[in-house]
């Protein structure tokens, strides 16, 4: 059963002026990419509950993070023509679209929200699984690649119980 490409993105905050500070994704194959962003001048939102969440300050993404420009062009070239999925769509898309916007490109891969690979059954396990693998995992990190592999497999779980059952 072929895994799908799951992307995640933390984010300044939510609501009006945020942006990502942290996209990372896993590839169909387990492959693992994660950057920091820089934030781009103008980025000024900062919610302080979100760098408790995520553990990640504006200083070290000053220190740590890239340029926008490479991570746009980084995404491009290793998502370029995939269709990549995400569990929050409504917030991941707008991060994204801003990214791209700021670096002056367009994504060279389709974001699609995870559920459109779902059927009913499956949707309905879904949450119950996604809280049953972070108590049995329980990742070090809440962290967008750490995420990504959270939702991937997910996606297998909540496949497999449905073929199971």
């Amino acid at each position: 059963m072929q895994l799908p490409t799951m992307l995640d993105v933390e984010a300044s905050g939510f609501g009006r002026g945020s942006y990502p500070i942290e996209i990372g994704f896993v590839a169909a194959d387990g492959g693992l990419f994660c950057t920091l962003v820089q934030p781009a001048p103008g980025w000024e939102h900062w919610d302080p509950a979100a760098e408790s969440l995520h553990g990640i300050s504006r200083e070290l993404l000053q220190r740590h993070g890239r340029p926008v420009d490479w991570v746009a062009a980084e995404l491009n070239r290793r998502l370029a023509g995939q269709t990549v999925y995400c569990d929050g769509w409504g917030h991941d898309y707008p991060w994204i679209a801003r990214l791209f916007d700021e670096a002056e490109r367009s994504p060279a891969f389709r974001l699609e929200d995870v559920r459109v690979l779902l059927d009913e059954r499956q949707l309905g396990g879904w949450d119950r699984s996604l809280r049953a693998l972070r108590d049995e995992l329980r990742p070090e990190r809440h962290r967008a690649s750490s995420d990504a592999r959270l939702l991937q497999l997910c996606v297998q779980r909540v496949r497999t119980a449905a073929h199971a059952g």
